[in-house]
């Protein structure tokens, strides 16, 4: 099939066939005589693996090692345990972080009066500046 039929089966985008071919995570697409690529289903199913990867999150590389493991049928299922693991601390390490950061904001946002004035704690925190005085709304987030 030509890509874009590739990429309506699979739901990644021609361009991004493309660059997935460029950095090499697709292995190599055999070509026609007049120059066009030939997508096959295992390609789709590839693409698809990819996205739903993407979608969780994973980097290029952790994909492309995931997407090598997936195609040795000889593989043991504790490598992608590893990386699968080791990806879901990151995420909840990055969730912990988005937490304090909202609850920082919610704290600014209920310090600020919402007013004509001029005094805002949320532009005086963004400055390094106490908010309103208050020490303490800044070293909730510098702790």
């Amino acid at each position: 099939m030509k890509i874009s039929e590739a990429s309506r089966k699979s739901g990644v985008s021609v361009k991004m066939i493309r660059y997935y071919e460029a950095i090499g995570i697709l292995q190599p697409i055999d070509r026609l005589e007049n120059g066009y690529r030939l997508y096959s289903d295992i390609v789709v199913d590839d693409l698809k693996f990819i996205s739903r990867a993407r979608n969780l999150d994973f980097s290029l590389e952790t994909i492309s090692a995931l997407l090598s493991l997936w195609r040795d049928k000889n593989r043991s299922s504790s490598e992608a345990h590893t990386i699968a693991a080791r990806h879901l601390q990151m995420l909840e390490s990055r969730i912990a972080g988005l937490q304090e950061m909202a609850e920082l904001l919610r704290s600014l946002i209920t310090c600020c009066p919402d007013d004509d004035k001029p005094s805002c704690p949320i532009l005086d925190c963004l400055a390094g500046k106490p908010a309103g005085g208050d020490n303490q709304v800044m070293a909730t987030r510098s702790e």
